[in-house]
């Protein structure tokens, strides 16, 4: 196993640093490319995986994240992703009960802190798959190759391609993915400890302990297991020693020759953003890359000039005369290609595109490979050290550049979306996040501009059509709304935000009965829909149908205890048919959930007021007041209540404070004006 010193390694213009000076340098390197997002918002994925991922909340129990995916559906349930990564959502919940709740900087911090050690500990990895395994009489490895290592670090420490996985918190998994990856390589290396006089020692303990890393890394996510093929190619080239001049032909599944043409562009546009990582983008599909159709594309010239490449760098790695080179570029190769094959189509169909946190781990293979081809220019043109030096110093400088950039980029949507639109102005689902971005900043019409351009260019996208209809909803261009989300759910008929939003235009046109049947085609396709159920009993309360409103709101609150709405709504149905009694019973439990909603403590404040309990409802009325100060509604019906109860000067005051705050308050002023006749009269008939 022990190997010579390498050659070219002196060659590289970088100090020679000891291995723990080293890893420092490393780590302080991938901090200064990503320490700018440290307090960047939840982006992007990390609504779903983080912010809404009831698995991350202290008071759902732990077992739920061993039986829930990564997203925190169960495993057995159809909408489930499938992807288990309970590690990786373990951490995320620790980093919300040590934060007390959802605040964002623990999050990236520890994604940036946990990809400087990445980098620190590549070094090992890359000291072993360049100079090799071999130990002094002490038992302790020996680095062969310090400065070639040390600049395939800098290099992955820096690659900007990491953005995505260090940047997005949902990153996380491919970072602690990495980090297993690496310890279980280790940790093989380590079964294979040379003793004194050159004696192989072998130890099963080891072995095992890698074995229990690589399930680990698979339980941060599926592409650990691809270790297993790593360790592999480790045993057979380094520890075996197996002088390898032919590989395996690969594995030709039966697919349309169609579809391989289009893979291997992919995998050329998956090298290219290895090799010049300016063009990034948060996500690739949706008519980001256009298929190629014909042999005659000239797209294909890219497949054909990385094939060339690829099959120079294999006939270097398995036919060379020199066997050091032969196990360096072979290893970079298992390195780069190994854990990219879960993503790479061949063996299942995978649901994106290109996806830069897939090549967290691949990158290192090509650092290495980089980091060798640097050496070897290095050796043949010493002469120009000066050059190379400053060549290598002004590569390092760019990507370090271009991290900061791409790490400010990810720091909230709006950045991150508008900064797609260059990259792919033909990807809908970059103009339909930009064009939610904005709406949620309330920029209605901005946003239409870019749902229109998502639909335009993805003719089925439900998702744009559903809010698209929602705001032509809100500006009350109810007909197109109402083709929108027609279309949508003919388009995908369990689509059941679209059906409940159909039936809200539906209503809102008079058109009762399509509405009712949308509504229950929305509760069909999802069983537990509070909202749907709400938006129902309103329905019903239109059409006066009190008992059926009553059933729906019920219905919502049973699903959803904390719905507001639905509470406030009953309680107000109720006082206005008359049953205060009923009312008053509503009141009070929406209050024992809600206890601080103060839409549901002023309705209960004007049932109490009828029934005459004066006083309970001016304690509700006050205690409203207290968290909504600035309701003139409140003010009013308070003042109502003091005319009522006698108590005019306070009644005055109250009216005083509700017409101040809204002047056009329906019949607020005619009762003021009613209290002041009434207090006039009692002023010129008191004696002085």
């Amino acid at each position: 196993m022990a190997q010579t010193e390498i050659n070219w390694d002196q060659q590289i213009p970088l100090p020679k640093l000891s291995p723990f000076h080293a890893k420092i340098a490393v780590a302080l390197v991938a901090l200064l490319c990503f320490i700018n997002s440290y307090d960047g918002d939840f982006v992007f994925d990390d609504s779903e995986a983080i912010v809404n991922n009831k698995d991350l909340n202290p008071a759902t129990p732990l077992n739920n994240i061993w039986r829930n995916d990564f997203w925190g559906s169960n495993l057995s349930s159809n909408n489930s992703h499938k992807s288990y990564r309970p590690l990786t959502v373990l951490t995320f919940r620790l980093n919300y009960l040590m934060a007390g709740g959802l605040h964002p900087v623990g999050f990236h911090v520890l994604n940036i802190g946990l990809h400087s050690l990445i980098s620190a500990l590549m070094i090992d990895m890359f000291s072993i798959l360049i100079g090799g395994l071999a130990y002094d009489g002490n038992g302790n490895r020996l680095n062969h190759a310090p400065k070639a290592s040390l600049l395939a670090g800098l290099l992955f420490a820096a690659h900007p391609v990491h953005t995505e996985s260090v940047a997005g918190i949902v990153g996380r998994a491919d970072l602690l993915c990495a980090l297993f990856f690496q310890l279980s390589f280790l940790t093989y290396c380590k079964a294979f400890r040379g003793g004194r006089e050159n004696e192989e020692k072998f130890s099963i303990h080891w072995i095992a302990v890698s074995l229990l890393l690589c399930a680990a890394a698979m339980l941060c996510k599926e592409q650990g297991i691809t270790v297993l093929g790593v360790n592999a190619a480790f045993d057979v080239l380094l520890i075996c020693n197996v002088n390898v001049y032919e590989l395996s032909q690969r594995l030709f599944l039966r697919r349309k020759a169609e579809d391989i043409v289009n893979y291997n562009y992919y995998y050329s546009l998956n090298a290219w953003v290895l090799l010049c990582p300016w063009w990034l983008c948060f996500d690739w599909s949706m008519g980001c890359v256009p298929l190629i159709k014909s042999a005659f594309d000239w797209r294909t010239a890219w497949l054909l000039l990385l094939w060339c490449f690829l099959i120079g760098l294999i006939s270097q790695a398995l036919c060379s005369q020199d066997s050091q080179r032969r196990r360096t570029l072979t290893l970079g190769l298992v390195l780069l290609v190994v854990p990219f094959l879960p993503a790479c189509n061949i063996f299942f169909r995978v649901g994106f595109v290109i996806a830069e946190r897939v090549l967290y781990l691949s990158s290192a293979g090509y650092c290495l490979l980089l980091a060798y081809a640097l050496g070897h220019c290095c050796g043949r043109w010493s002469r120009h050290k000066g050059l190379l030096r400053a060549s290598l110093l002004a590569l390092l400088c760019v990507y370090v550049a271009r991290c900061a950039l791409r790490s400010h980029q990810w720091r909230s949507e709006q950045s991150l979306f508008t900064s797609a639109l260059s990259v792919c102005p033909l990807n809908a689902k970059v103009h339909y996040n930009v064009g939610k971005n904005l709406a949620d900043r309330g920029n209605t019409s901005a946003a239409i501009k870019y749902y229109r351009e998502a639909v335009r260019l993805h003719p089925t996208y439900v998702h744009a059509m559903n809010n698209l209809g929602n705001i032509l909803k809100e500006r009350n261009e109810l007909v197109e709304a109402e083709e929108l989300l027609a279309k949508a759910v003919l388009i995908q008929p369990d689509f059941a935000a679209a059906w409940m939003n159909l039936g809200i235009v539906q209503n809102s046109l008079k058109k009762f009965k399509e509405a009712e049947q949308s509504y229950w085609n929305a509760i069909h396709f999802r069983k537990k829909y509070p909202d749907c159920y709400y938006n129902l009993g309103r329905l019903y309360a239109d059409l006066n149908r009190h008992l059926d409103a009553l059933n729906a709101w019920r219905n919502a609150t049973v699903l959803k205890p904390d719905h507001s709405l639905a509470w406030n709504n009953m309680v107000i149905l109720l006082d206005n048919t008359g049953n205060l009694a009923q009312a008053e019973a509503i009141g009070r439990e929406a209050l024992k959930l809600l206890p601080n909603d103060h839409t549901i403590m002023f309705s209960l404040a004007n049932v109490l007021g009828k029934l005459q309990k004066f006083k309970e409802s001016e304690g509700f009325f006050l205690q409203a007041l207290r968290i909504n100060p600035n309701a003139a509604s409140c003010h009013g019906n308070l003042a109502v209540l003091y005319h009522r109860w006698g108590k005019l000067e306070l009644a005055k005051k109250h009216y005083e404070l509700s017409l101040k705050l809204d002047p056009e308050a329906p019949g607020t002023r005619d009762n003021y004006n009613m209290l002041r006749r009434k207090l006039d009269q009692l002023y010129r008939t008191t004696p002085p």
